[in-house]
């Protein structure tokens, strides 16, 4: 009896943790918010923060993109030459990196990328008082650090979801044209027939939420860092980056099923 009892205790104190930690992720996110509006955003960060989620991730990306939309068409290739439909590779290609592919693989790739090194950052700053620093000169840590990553994210993830998706239909290509003979006119044709506004939209929005939690999760953990004892010191920093990379992908896809949901 004992025993359920435990059980049972420590499933609550789990329960109300995790409550706790979802509200104090909120607030956090909403003082990132409401400093938009106490005062001037530093220009100069937001373009140091999209330099390097955006510039510095690009190469990545194309590199990424250009497999993932060879290894698409072949596998769509594959299954539609069976059926007798090859003219409908561009179309399959372009519809599931546009809708799908092309939002998920980008936020796997930037979450890898800069939400591993933005939670690390921050964790540092954390572990060194820095914060406690920029308190004690009146400086908004949220404005000045906070603000422009989430506002950098917010424009380069839908960026380069668009340079995913282009690079990738071009990879689809070099594998239907050149590698299995289908007519490049069917293969561009078929893209140009099947893509529409909302299509394009609804990847847009999905990799607008993405680059939500992609920088806003990875802040958290780091800001929060001190709230865990167990967290402090070079080991605390590697823990809440692993845990901040781990979280942020699970609601990322969580994120993906709910705007498709939606938006069908």
């Amino acid at each position: 009896m004992n025993a359920l009892f435990n059980s049972v205790s420590n499933l609550g104190a789990a329960t109300r943790k995790n409550i706790d930690s979802i509200g104090l992720a909120t607030l956090f996110l909403l003082r990132i918010v409401s400093s938009l509006f106490t005062g001037l955003v530093s220009f100069k960060q937001v373009i140091k923060q999209i330099y390097f989620i955006g510039n510095r991730s690009l190469i990545v990306i194309i590199v990424a993109a250009l497999f993932t939309g060879m290894v698409v068409a072949l596998q769509f290739y594959d299954t539609l030459v069976r059926f007798g439909s090859v003219d409908l590779l561009g179309s399959a290609v372009a519809l599931s990196l546009i809708k799908e592919l092309g939002p998920v693989m980008t936020a796997l790739m930037v979450i890898a990328r800069v939400g591993s090194a933005t939670c690390s950052e921050i964790g540092i700053m954390r572990n060194e008082q820095q914060f406690d620093a920029l308190d004690c000169m009146a400086i908004n840590s949220y404005r000045y650090v906070m603000l422009p990553r989430l506002l950098a994210a917010l424009f380069c993830v839908p960026m380069l979801t668009a340079v995913f998706d282009l690079v990738g239909i071009g990879g689809g290509y070099i594998v239907g044209v050149h590698i299995q003979g289908e007519s490049p006119g069917a293969y561009i044709q078929g893209v140009m027939d099947t893509i529409s506004f909302k299509d394009v939209l609804v990847g847009q929005i999905k990799s607008l939420v993405f680059g939500l939690f992609i920088m806003w999760i990875p802040l958290y953990y780091g800001f929060y860092l001190h709230l865990n004892q167990k967290n402090m010191g070079a080991e605390g920093v590697s823990n809440g980056t692993t845990q901040a990379v781990v979280m942020s992908a699970i609601i990322m896809l969580f994120s993906d099923y709910i705007v498709s949901s939606l938006a069908l």
